[in-house]
């Protein structure tokens, strides 16, 4: 090639690169339209081993899986990514995280190889007003996003993007940015808030975790209002958590596992029914409480 040719093709590359990303985008926005409106998902994910483990709290999630209806991508707010500012993973081919310690070897040899969708996350950067959401590239899919996902799509054929969890703000600030991504539940995207509604690993009763449900006075009374809450549409008592009193304050010591919850109740409009499912506490002080609402 010529030099004079070398040199215009060099000064070409950012408008080409530019001229994909818009098509990506493109493409995006052909594959998302005219869908019926998808579901929402809080799910309760509770100890990595549910990864590989056969309970009820997995046939719950493969029986979700296997009524929703196959969603074009998937955007997953997990208690396990917490950052100063709010990230969504852009890269393609998102890396299965071990985040955890102290499990067996099974538990670590788990990949779920599913696909990133880098144009999703440009088009979530675009919705969101509230804040500037940042590309990253270096995450991937942490337990709290693999673990309960690959229970409902064992295949990992459908793209995934995770949304980080900002932990220098309030719980109203992830509640009103939780609103503005309400036009992708039309767009065929699955969006999935996991964590655990009660989740005080301090307090965990070790003995209690291999026998019959088993909680504290404490994490029954936090749950059963929690779930009132949810289910009379009372969401603002959920957002304003720490003027519930001591049983709240027991079963959310910190908010990273509470804050998805969140997000998928700010998602929920008037039409929706709400279902509560895998309703079980586990070793006293943590709850697998999920929920869906469509």
């Amino acid at each position: 090639m010529k030099r004079l040719h070398f040199t215009k093709s060099l000064a070409l590359l950012p408008l080409m690169k530019k001229s994909m990303e818009l098509k990506a985008l493109g493409q995006l926005s052909n594959a998302l339209s005219a869908t019926e409106k998808m579901p929402v998902l809080f799910l309760g994910h509770g100890s990595p081993m549910n990864a590989i483990e056969e309970n009820e709290f997995v046939l719950g999630f493969r029986k979700v899986g296997r009524e929703l209806q196959k969603p074009t991508a998937i955007l997953c707010i997990s208690a396990h990514w917490e950052t100063n500012g709010t990230y969504v993973t852009a890269m393609e081919h998102p890396r299965t995280i071990h985040d955890f310690g102290g499990f067996p070897q099974a538990l670590f040899d788990v990949q779920y190889p599913a696909p990133g969708s880098p144009a999703l996350a440009k088009e979530t950067r675009e919705l969101v007003k509230k804040t500037t959401i940042g590309l990253d590239e270096k995450w991937g899919l942490d337990h709290g996003a693999w673990s309960v996902i690959k229970h409902l799509y064992p295949n990992a054929d459908i793209p995934i993007i995770q949304m980080s969890l900002d932990y220098s703000k309030p719980a109203q600030y992830h509640f009103d940015l939780a609103q503005e991504l309400s036009v992708l539940r039309q767009k065929g995207i699955l969006i999935v808030g996991s964590g655990n509604m009660v989740h005080n690993l301090g307090m965990v009763a070790w003995n209690k975790l291999n026998g019959d449900p088993y909680a504290y006075d404490w994490a029954i009374e936090a749950s059963q209002k929690m779930k009132s809450n949810i289910l009379s549409g009372n969401f603002q008592n959920l957002i304003d958590y720490r003027l519930q009193g001591k049983p709240f304050d027991l079963a959310i010591p910190t908010p990273e596992h509470y804050l998805p919850l969140l997000y998928t109740l700010a998602l929920k409009d008037k039409k929706d029914e709400t279902t509560i499912f895998n309703d079980q506490p586990v070793g006293g002080s943590l709850s697998m409480t999920s929920v869906r609402f469509e």
